[in-house]
């Protein structure tokens, strides 16, 4: 990494890869790259000084960029085998690496700390990263999200210790090089990829073993593999107990292999993300932060941009946003907002993500979006796919048995919303969604 003067990154305006593109700038490196697309995402890395342009063109990459013994080029996996600047780069024999490549790099000179699993990584990890940061040891954490404390997916500059999401997508967390790590859930996602659920489950306990100790590796007490257990259960070594909601948060105790920690306090809604917090508290526990520290820091910790964020939070209006996009996740934020807002009028709208990952989760999308009473399905977004036949939101809608359930169309949602006039919006789904909330959030303030 010494040697290398200039990175460039084709998809930077991804969640990871921006974050690394914040890395190397942060590092001193020259830093450019195209996108699809301007997002609010690439606005914020321009901001900082990174050269971005979003029409593939070879005259639009600067010349500092042509010289391959002092420049990598980082890509991402859903770069299309035509791509003008990809295709560029390889024939000119370039350094080319995924964006799981360069972390790995990373991470093999730092004291890794590798956050698993299907649900759960982004908010474990910006947890993990801000214990640790707030309780000073010299971090950096690589967060596929924007946490709310810092406006950034990259926490800290440290050198010696790293948090990083370890993701299964592409078997990409097998080019990790983790020293602690945890595994939060195991259940099926990505089967466009891994063919079969067991497939899948050989990956994650491929990854597992790259933790030679066990007691570095924690399990959440739904997966059965060894390791340090945590949850809820009394045959778990953290475990939360005495959960109370006071105002909004949550207070509770932990117990821990040593020691019972009384009236804690954590502020994001939803057991999935209690469990979040208690796996990063027990990495960071072990890892030898002091106590006070960390239940200081868990107090302190806002959240991730599209983790059930809210955007507005009036006694007359509450607007939550969440990237949710597996049924287990939006059962998760329907148990969040229905323990938050039960007695109020709420309306869920959902972007399905992905053909293939509907198709093989219909019945259980129906189920979990079925617990809202009032639903809006948009159209699927594609990202990476072509159509399948037969997979569409229509499919979806009438297997849905809410008693209030509508198809709306993009540029209808605002006036379909304004009409309906709920006391809780929920916008939920990791598609192009995400880009509408500010639009949304205007117009019904």
């Amino acid at each position: 990494m010494d040697q290398i003067k200039s990175v460039y990154f084709i998809g930077i305006g991804g969640i990871g890869m921006s974050a690394l593109a914040r890395y190397f700038k942060y590092l001193g490196k020259n830093v450019a790259g195209y996108d699809k697309t301007a997002t609010q995402l690439t606005g914020e890395l321009e901001s900082i000084g990174i050269d971005i342009h979003y029409e593939d063109s070879i005259e639009l990459v600067s010349n500092e960029y042509k010289h391959k013994e002092s420049t990598i080029v980082v890509v991402t996996p859903a770069i299309p085998v035509d791509h003008l600047e990809w295709l560029y780069f390889k024939e000119s024999r370039f350094e080319i690496l995924k964006r799981s490549e360069v972390l790995g790099i990373i991470t093999k000179d730092t004291y890794c700390f590798a956050v698993a699993g299907t649900h759960g990584k982004t908010t474990t990890t910006s947890i993990l990263g801000h214990l640790l940061f707030e309780s000073g040891v010299d971090v950096t954490a690589f967060v596929g999200g924007v946490v709310e404390n810092y406006q950034t997916n990259l926490i800290g500059s440290g050198t010696t210790v790293t948090v990083v999401e370890a993701d299964e997508f592409d078997r990409s967390f097998l080019r990790l090089s983790p020293n602690v790590a945890c595994v939060n859930s195991t259940e099926a996602d990505h089967l466009d990829i891994f063919g079969t659920a067991d497939e899948m489950l050989k990956s994650f306990k491929e990854f597992a073993d790259k933790v030679v100790d066990d007691k570095k590796l924690y399990i959440n007490e739904s997966v059965d593999f060894n390791g340090v257990k945590v949850g809820f259960d009394e045959g778990c070594s953290f475990r939360i107990v005495n959960i109370k909601v006071d105002n909004g948060w949550y207070c509770f105790d932990i117990i821990t292999p040593k020691e019972v920690i009384e009236d804690v306090r954590f502020g994001l809604p939803g057991h999935h993300n209690l469990s979040n917090a208690l796996v990063a508290f027990a990495m960071a526990y072990d890892y030898g932060v002091e106590k006070d520290l960390l239940v200081a820091a868990l107090a302190s910790f806002k959240g991730v941009r599209r983790r059930f964020s809210y955007k507005v939070r009036r006694d007359d209006f509450v607007f939550i946003d969440d990237y949710a996009h597996h049924p287990t996740e939006i059962k998760a934020v329907s148990q969040a907002v229905h323990e938050m807002y039960g007695d109020k009028k709420i309306l869920a709208i959902f972007q399905p993500h992905l053909y293939s990952r509907t198709n093989d989760f219909m019945d259980e999308f129906a189920q979990a979006l079925s617990t809202f009473e009032n639903v809006i399905l948009m159209d699927i977004y594609p990202a990476r796919e072509a159509p399948i036949e037969g997979v569409t939101s229509e499919k979806l809608l009438s297997l849905v048995t809410s008693k209030g359930k509508e198809l709306v169309a993009k540029n209808a949602l605002v006036d379909y919303v304004k009409s309906f006039n709920p006391e809780v919006l929920v916008t939920i789904g990791a598609g192009d969604i995400g880009e509408m909330i500010n639009t949304l959030k205007a117009e019904l303030e």
